[in-house]
């Protein structure tokens, strides 16, 4: 049976490729560095917009946006390019990629908010490192190193909302991944990464707490005092109406 064409649609979508059987495709720092400029340059010539990417050892995450119709034939290029590279320096025949790879168009701003910080925690979530900022290879690296950022992610989300607020983007991307936009985000994509074991807060609970809190600083104070009480950011921006990054800046301006 021959396999469905996909839809590509203008928008945001995650991308994931893994090894065959589960293979490193990263042995050394030069592969995960070719990757990389592979990976711009394809980007560029495509005309494809990357917002966040996690290179790990036998897969990786890459956060994008297109504008045409053209994600399949960038994925080919790029995943074929990679392939040649690597069978030839590691002299091995076949397939180096386990089947077509796996993309999921993202549906709306939460989705968004919630993958970015999934994709640049990945590191973190694997025991790889203790900080973010101790693995050199995904888009987080780069975002810190503000007079480096490359051609390929100046147009990023990130550096669109936060420039050169390094503390901004810090804060943002080590936040908690909202548990419950989470499980909803791996129900439709199939992702395996252990789920956070924070309970689920009382949203009632957390409506209540907003009732009398009319003025804008009465306000601020209670979403600092319900974030730190253990209700996501995602869930406080919810309640009020609020968009989630509005929500980030002001618990980072009144902690």
């Amino acid at each position: 049976m021959a396999r469905r064409p996909r839809i590509e649609i203008a928008g945001y979508y995650h991308i994931i490729n893994r090894g065959v059987d589960k293979m490193n495709i990263f042995r050394e720092p030069d592969d995960y560095e070719y990757f990389e400029e592979l990976m711009c340059f394809h980007m560029k010539s495509y005309g494809i917009t990357l917002h966040n990417y996690c290179l790990m050892s036998n897969h990786y995450h890459l956060l994008i946006e297109i504008t045409q119709e053209n994600l399949s034939k960038f994925m080919r290029q790029l995943n074929m390019n990679y392939a040649i590279y690597y069978n030839k320096k590691y002299k091995r025949v076949g397939h180096l990629w386990q089947g077509r790879f796996k993309s999921w168009y993202v549906t709306d701003e939460v989705y968004l908010y919630t993958l970015m910080l999934y994709i640049e925690q990945n590191p973190l979530k694997s025991h790889m490192v203790k900080r973010l900022e101790e693995y050199p290879y995904s888009s987080y690296h780069y975002f810190l190193l503000t007079d480096e950022v490359p051609e390929c992610l100046q147009q990023s989300w990130i550096v669109q909302n936060h420039g050169n607020d390094i503390e901004a983007i810090k804060e943002m991307l080590n936040s908690r991944v909202d548990s419950a936009v989470l499980q909803e985000l791996r129900t439709a994509s199939s992702l395996v990464e252990a789920l956070n074991n924070d309970k689920k807060p009382d949203i009632i609970k957390l409506e209540k707490m907003f009732n009398h809190s009319k003025e804008i600083d009465k306000r601020n104070k209670k979403i600092v005092q319900a974030y730190e009480k253990g209700y996501s950011q995602h869930m406080i921006a919810k309640v009020l109406g609020l968009n989630q990054a509005t929500v980030q800046r002001i618990i980072k301006r009144n902690r």
